[in-house]
């Protein structure tokens, strides 16, 4: 199993980024997958995830209205559109999923025992 995200980097306040997650190793289409944060001394939160049943999503409060998900079954990945970024917002990105294709996109983002986690990609947002 292997997760591999992209697209973290540096931007002003106010700008925009896109991250991209893909997977390989398992039958990437029967999960749900999705996006958390740790920003330094802060525990890791998820940020939103995407279900594999009906692709109902998950946003936290801190992110609704500025960040959207979407899922590519055909290319095994999800991404991020992460807008009007906020330097709260930095922090070191990860995609995960983990293997209940009944899992709602909800549950997936309120855990973090039994993940399978990508390696993480730094997003820094300067005020």
């Amino acid at each position: 199993v292997q997760l591999q995200a992209s697209g973290g980097g540096l931007v002003q306040s106010g700008g925009s980024l896109r991250l991209s997650c893909t997977g390989s190793g398992f039958n990437w289409n029967n999960y749900p997958v999705g996006w958390f944060r740790q920003a330094p001394g802060k525990k890791r939160e998820g940020v939103s995830c995407i279900s594999s049943i009906d692709g109902s999503t998950y946003f936290a409060d801190s992110v609704k209205d500025r960040f959207t998900i979407s899922r590519d079954n055909a290319k095994n990945a999800v991404y991020l559109q992460m807008n009007s970024l906020k330097p709260e917002d930095t922090a070191v990105y990860y995609c995960a999923t983990f293997f209940s294709s009944t899992l709602t996109a909800g549950r997936l983002c309120a855990r973090e025992n039994g993940n399978y986690w990508g390696q993480g990609t730094q997003v820094t947002v300067s005020s």
